[in-house]
């Protein structure tokens, strides 16, 4: 069954340990709103849709379901950390394909 819009903001909600009163004060909403949205009874606005992806560090595109990419915020990071942080984002990405073709 393909994830709904609601399915992958709450999933990406609880990812980030946050609870929807949270997300709703960092959106500008009130926690109804989220609950709709999570629940897929209403879909948020343009610019409460750019915020939700700001909030969880991906595309509006990976929101939406059209974008299957994940994006990880390594600005942050050491020369040597991002090298590190990719490597081991590499070996997970090997280790789950050889799981996927078995």
């Amino acid at each position: 069954m393909k994830e709904t819009f609601g399915d992958r903001i709450r999933r990406l909600r609880e990812e980030k340990n946050f609870k929807q009163v949270q997300v709703a004060e960092i959106l500008g909403v009130n926690r109804k709103a989220i609950s709709h949205y999570e629940n897929n009874l209403r879909e948020p606005s343009y610019e409460i849709l750019i915020r939700m992806a700001d909030l969880y560090h991906v595309r509006t595109d990976y929101l939406l379901g059209y974008d299957s990419v994940r994006l990880i915020d390594a600005s942050g990071l050491s020369d040597k950390e991002f090298t590190l942080i990719t490597a081991i984002v590499a070996d997970l990405t090997e280790k789950n394909r050889k799981l996927e073709t078995r």
